[in-house]
């Protein structure tokens, strides 16, 4: 078994956190954490037009990445080009045709894991905002050790001494909009499906299968993270109303 300078077991996450409504002037807006990582995610719009090349028939999306420091380059670009992918998979383009919406991305710290810590706080905004969605998504950072242990949701330490890591993003259909049968792919729920996934360094296909095997059953876990934490802001907003 892999040791980890933090005490935590293989499969142990690092403890999570996430609030709403932390932006006043943005439509949405959440904070994620898992340990040290944290990010800020706002949402703006939709408003009225699409940009360039962009159909104005659907919804369209824009993500801008800001570094914790300096200025964005070809890492942060990349960053954005995925976001926006998954943003575009999960959420209901027909509903405000013709609009832009723009998603901030702030990088409050960075200690591992960072790419999954911004989606999940991506989704969280976008739930504020009350984009329409046809299901949540949850990210999860599996690494695979020179000794052939795979360790999940590592610190940057970790992340830089690892053979290869696998960036997983999952569907988490329990807060779906649309009708269950919609929600299936080649007869399979949704939940069993796989959104994207990103690789860095070499990774056998035995390897990647055991990474997707332990991340799936972590997600369960970050799902239900995610499920809770919205449900109880929404009470709370709720009371606040009464």
């Amino acid at each position: 078994m892999e040791d980890r300078k933090d005490g935590r077991t293989a499969n142990q996450l690092r403890p999570l956190a996430c609030t709403r409504n932390v932006l006043n002037r943005a439509h949405g807006s959440a904070s994620w954490s898992q340990g040290e990582t944290k990010v800020l995610a706002a949402v703006y719009g939709p408003k009225a037009g699409t940009k360039k090349n962009e159909n104005p028939e659907k919804a369209c999306f824009e993500v801008i990445w800001n570094p914790k420091t300096g200025h964005s380059g070809k890492a942060e670009k990349e960053y954005e080009m995925i976001l926006k992918r998954i943003v575009q998979s999960i959420c209901v383009l027909n509903v405000h045709p013709n609009t832009t919406t723009s998603i901030i991305i702030q990088v409050v710290n960075d200690d591992g894991s960072l790419l999954p810590c911004a989606i999940n706080a991506l989704c969280a905004a976008l739930v504020d905002a009350g984009i329409p969605l046809k299901h949540l998504a949850v990210a999860i950072c599996c690494c695979l050790a020179e000794s052939g242990h795979i360790l999940l949701d590592p610190s940057k330490l970790e992340e830089q001494r690892m053979k290869a890591f696998v960036y997983l993003v999952f569907p988490n259909s329990t807060l779906s909009v649309l009708p269950e049968e919609s929600l299936k792919v080649k007869a399979e729920p949704m939940e069993h499906g796989l959104i994207t996934s990103f690789t860095h360094g070499v990774m056998l296909v035995d390897d990647y299968i055991r990474c997707l095997e332990r991340g799936r059953a972590a997600t369960a876990k970050l799902s239900d993270f995610l499920r809770r934490s919205l449900q109880s802001q929404v009470q709370s907003d709720s009371s606040k109303l009464g």
